[in-house]
């Protein structure tokens, strides 16, 4: 059996020793609290990666906060955390998925369709009464190899082509008050791209932190996108890491093609000719 979405705590822990499991753990203000974390424990022969250096690229002032990797050099840490083709990855964090979908697109832009995030992340793992531990997994190098993409993604180009047209659609995922201008804690400007529509990722999630049911996700969504196919849909955030939790929220709807606009928002306001919008959504 494989999972390409999500996988259940209960559901991990009887495969666990079949799979390459990923700690995602990470704060965007606080760059060492995902290790320190780690350090403290984490499920059963996890690795770690990091936010800002294992899933991302370099940054040049241009391309956002989290450019997406290099595709040889992410296929080469996937490698030394010792995937092999077709085996089970999973990922997980602390924060609802957040950060451990970022790993998830990844793995999937990479063309490897059996990866997953723990559903309720930490919480539901150790919730279940399953252990942590504070070793750290032997090195073992794995013979994953990139494939074709089972994702998609659009650039910065293709969002300025789109504006003032219906070509697609924008679903930015940060908080209403980020999106509406009122404050931005992060980038240097506030507001949205204009057209764009709000739904942070938050509505994803139920209130015990797992993700809601698909039918439930479903309605949502259909009534966010009022009669739009999903290929039409591309969701973005802050820096292109929040953003693929939406892209999974739709693969469990039954609405997959959606696209990421990796660059995000940290890429669109680093240069001021382009337009910005602010207040609610329309």
């Amino acid at each position: 059996m494989s999972w390409t979405t999500l996988i259940s705590a209960r559901e991990l822990a009887t495969a666990i020793d079949d799979c390459v499991v990923v700690d995602c753990r990470h704060e965007l203000l606080n760059p060492d609290a995902g290790p320190q974390a780690y350090a403290r424990g984490h499920l059963p022969g996890a690795r770690f990666m990091h936010q800002d250096h294992d899933l991302a690229g370099p940054k040049n002032g241009s391309n956002g906060r989290h450019p997406l990797p290099d595709r040889d050099a992410m296929a080469a840490r996937l490698r030394a955390a010792g995937l092999d083709r077709g085996q089970q990855l999973v990922a997980c964090d602390d924060h609802g998925g957040m950060y451990a979908a970022r790993l998830w697109w990844l793995a999937r832009w990479l063309g490897h369709a059996p990866v997953a995030i723990l559903d309720g992340g930490m919480s539901a793992w150790k919730a279940a009464g399953f252990p942590l531990e504070t070793a750290v997994p032997a090195p073992r190098q794995g013979n994953f190899v990139a494939q074709a993409s089972l994702v998609r993604a659009v650039d910065t180009d293709a969002i300025v082509g789109q504006l003032g047209s219906s070509r697609f659609v924008v679903v930015d995922l940060r908080a209403a008050e980020r999106y509406e201008g009122q404050t931005e804690p992060i980038d240097p400007v506030a507001g949205h791209i204009p057209g764009a529509l709000n739904r942070p990722f938050q509505q994803n999630l139920g209130a015990d932190g797992r993700f809601k049911p698909a039918d439930v996700l479903r309605r949502e969504y259909e009534s966010l996108l009022a009669g739009r196919s999903p290929e039409d849909v591309v969701f973005h955030c802050g820096s292109g890491v929040v953003a693929c939790h939406s892209v999974i929220a739709m693969e469990l709807a039954g609405l997959a093609g959606s696209a990421l606009y990796p660059g995000s928002w940290s890429e669109w306001c680093a240069d001021p000719a382009r337009p910005v919008a602010t207040g609610p959504r329309p």
